[in-house]
């Protein structure tokens, strides 16, 4: 795996708009052929976002012919509530950039067949031609989306529990842990790493073991993120903290 160090959290935001819009750039997309992009959550690529919302407005980038797919969503949660992903996603990112609104994907919480909804989303990506670049995160317990430990490596998009350290780090958010969503639906690990070329975006010193374990440790389901090692194509984007 290819490791890319930058100063801070500032220069690593920059780094990956830059990289992401570069990547963009050069598959030159049509809208019969879009450029796929796989969008994660978090605070982790809240720079990114901010920093290819600029590129847009610069007029370096556009996002006409890019096509999202997001990484997971809360089971039950309306999708205006301020800490659904769909709110996160068009508050940070999509309402500020001119992608048209058929080509976001996220999954739905509230689908009366949360299967259904989970196939459904596998057979668009596969119909589209997967994900060209996945930008991802690495959670406090290694999660990758909502994969979390234990999750095998041929798991595909699916409802997921959640366990108590991402219950615990989203509680945050909800104020309490009685208010956090016990459950989620997301991208599987074989859904994730069938993407064309994969970036995992970590900063801050509370993530560096995990990323250590993710890059350098045995590929093992207690990190589901160590399962990159095994992508031709994944690498890890950090911070010098991390």
């Amino acid at each position: 795996m290819r490791v890319i160090i930058e100063s801070d959290y500032q220069a690593l935001s920059q780094w990956a708009a830059n990289y992401v819009a570069s990547k963009i750039n050069a598959a030159n997309p049509t809208p019969e052929k879009p450029f796929v992009l796989g969008c994660p959550t978090g605070s982790s690529p809240l720079g990114m976002y901010k920093a290819l919302i600029e590129l847009n407005k610069q007029g370096k980038v556009s996002f006409q012919n890019v096509v999202t797919f997001n990484m997971d969503e809360y089971v039950g949660l309306p999708e205006d509530h301020p800490e659904s992903y769909h709110t996160f996603m068009w508050k940070n990112f999509f309402n500020h950039i001119d992608i048209k609104k058929e080509n976001v994907h996220i999954l739905n919480g509230n689908a009366e067949d949360l299967e259904a909804e989970c196939a459904n989303y596998e057979k668009q990506i596969a119909e589209i031609g997967g994900i060209d670049l996945f930008m991802g995160g690495i959670g406090p317990d290694g999660h990758i989306a909502f994969n979390e430990p234990g999750s095998r490596q041929n798991s595909t998009t699916r409802l997921i529990l959640l366990d108590s350290d991402s219950r615990n780090e989203a509680s945050k958010m909800f104020g309490s842990i009685e208010n956090t969503p016990i459950s989620s639906i997301t991208m599987g690990v074989a859904t994730i790493l069938s993407a064309k070329k994969i970036y995992l975006l970590a900063w801050g010193e509370e993530k560096a073991q995990k990323v250590k374990e993710c890059v350098e440790g045995p590929v093992t389901d207690t990190i589901p993120a160590s399962y990159l090692q095994t992508h031709n194509n994944a690498h890890v984007a950090i911070d010098l903290s991390a």
